[in-house]
């Protein structure tokens, strides 16, 4: 092959290989919420939404939540998983949030941990985990509603998987799980005017826990009714704590 026709087709191939090797590149410097989709073994595709710090570089291992959404943000429902609750106290506190987060969606309004969608919210927190630098021992779980019910049942099936659980009105454990999950830091937050059978369920394990010799953290708002999560969310203090729980 003639020279000059051998640099030709070397540079219309590096032409052609530049953008992608340049998109490559912007993907590893974006910050901020970012829309992402997770495919299955079988090619089934899911949408999520990745919180990336905005001072992520990338070198130093990030501490990360996982954060499940309630009953009304599921698959076809009127809101995302990124409006309601953990979400907007992310976007109030955008530039300086220290946290990676994962935005799962469920699909069949379920988040027990062997559910089709607790596997794949799992199954989406190993995609994150691979792909970024993230501190394995400071993986936090929180959800809220439906999404609270699912921490206790995440937190249950995978206790060595935590380093800290904030369910949010989402009920409590069943009895059976207490001494699986006792030695997981727990801040547990509920409205005093919610439903009264989850709030006496909540009370109930946290009765429990400490009987164990847990310490967990119980926050109950007076005259607050079930969307307690504007207020927890938004305690500074809530993220202070996250910070100093490490999984041993």
């Amino acid at each position: 092959m003639p020279r000059r026709t051998l640099l030709r087709l070397t540079l219309g191939l590096l032409l052609c290989l530049t953008p992608a090797a340049a998109c490559a590149a912007d993907a590893k410097e974006e910050r901020g919420f970012l829309d992402r989709v997770h495919k299955d073994a079988d090619g089934k595709e899911a949408k999520y939404v990745l919180f990336v710090p905005h001072d992520y570089k990338g070198d130093t291992p990030s501490p990360l939540i996982l954060f499940l959404h309630g009953s009304g943000e599921t698959l076809g429902g009127t809101k995302q998983p990124v409006e309601v609750g953990l979400g907007p106290a992310v976007k109030q506190r955008e530039k300086t949030f220290p946290f990676l987060v994962v935005f799962p969606q469920s699909q069949k309004r379920t988040w027990k941990a062997d559910s089709e969608d607790g596997e794949r919210a799992l199954a989406i927190l190993a995609e994150v985990q691979k792909a970024y630098k993230v501190d394995d021992k400071r993986v936090y779980l929180t959800g809220l509603s439906m999404g609270g019910a699912g921490a206790w049942s995440f937190a249950a099936k995978y206790p060595e998987r935590w380093a800290a659980l904030v369910p949010l009105c989402g009920g409590g454990e069943d009895p059976d799980a207490y001494e699986r999950i006792k030695d997981i830091p727990c801040w547990a937050f509920y409205g005093a005017d919610d439903r009264p059978t989850g709030l006496k369920r909540c009370d109930e394990t946290m009765t429990a826990l400490r009987a164990l010799g847990a310490k967990p953290g119980y926050t109950v708002y007076p005259a607050t009714p079930h969307n307690c999560w504007d207020k927890a969310y938004g305690t500074e203090e809530l993220y202070d704590w996250l910070q100093k729980q490490q999984r041993k």
